[in-house]
């Protein structure tokens, strides 16, 4: 009986430090083995690894991306405005070791990451004015780029073994009490703006029409002298075919035009009193 209880209690202590000296690494973690709270080794490749039992303990760090929320900061903009900005970072551990000798754990790194952050965007949105800012042409991509550029660069030359991939701006709001003066301002510059472009818009009116007034002018003044001129050649080959024809035959010329000017005479039927042996009367009486 002894025996078996022996036996079980060495089964049950060996499974104990069997379990104790087991732990497995997953595909998306880092595993850091402590002795005595100091790391002596990384695990980044996953399956079962091995431990001291009681001696050795085991954390985890992430290998996946992680999203760091900040907080609202109010930062002063080129114009002295105070806008409320919101931000995230996306960022990842790259090289355990160094993270560990650096920063040791998630809460630090995001602290540090936090703070590299706040300056970088304190000091870029310094450099620009608030209408910039919130402006739907302004180079808000740029601008975050800029931003993720610049505090990957902070990151590495301090040696923290964590990439930064996206620093981004979500939201750039201005203060309670300061949103009805900067709006009444922004609508006052607008109108302003709006104005600017009528006065323009009228003035360039005023050109066309005038323009068009000028070129209009022109063109009727050529019309008419060219209408003139084309009256005149016309009653110049008129004049010269009824001279031709008065020179072919000149009674006959007479009496075409007696006849055109009983047409102009009797407009109207007048009362006309002329001889009776006038040739003008003879011919019309057909005499």
């Amino acid at each position: 009986m002894k025996r078996w209880i022996s036996i079980i209690v060495g089964a049950l202590v060996l499974i104990i430090l069997v379990a104790g000296s087991l732990f497995i690494v997953k595909e998306n973690e880092y595993k850091v083995v402590l002795k005595f709270g100091e790391a002596v080794r990384i695990h980044e490749n996953p399956g079962i690894k091995l431990k001291i039992p009681f001696i050795e303990t085991v954390s985890t760090l992430p290998k996946y991306q992680k999203v760091s929320d900040s907080q609202p900061t109010t930062i002063m903009t080129k114009d002295k405005k105070p806008i409320i900005v919101d931000n995230y970072t996306v960022w990842r551990i790259n090289n355990s070791r160094s993270f560990l000798q650096t920063l040791k754990t998630v809460t630090t790194a995001e602290s540090r990451i936090g703070d590299a952050v706040y300056n970088t965007v304190r000091r870029k949105l310094s450099e620009i004015d608030y209408g910039s800012i919130i402006s739907e042409d302004s180079s808000r991509g740029n601008l975050n780029d800029d931003i993720t550029k610049e505090v990957s660069n902070i990151v590495a030359r301090q040696n923290y073994g964590i990439e930064i991939i996206d620093v981004r701006i979500k939201r750039t709001d201005l203060p309670e009490e300061n949103k009805e003066s900067v709006y009444k301002r922004m609508i006052s510059d607008r109108e302003s703006i709006a104005a600017g472009y009528l006065s323009e818009g009228d003035e360039e009116s005023k050109k066309i029409t005038s323009n068009a007034d000028r070129q209009a002018q022109e063109l009727i003044a050529q019309a008419e002298a060219d209408s003139k001129k084309i009256i005149a050649e016309g009653e110049q080959e008129a004049a010269r075919i009824y001279n031709d024809a008065y020179g072919k035959d000149p009674e006959f010329y007479k009496l075409y035009r007696t006849l055109e000017s009983y047409v102009t005479t009797f407009q109207g039927e007048p009362v006309i009193l002329l001889p009776i042996d006038s040739p003008y009367t003879r011919i019309l009486l057909g005499q």
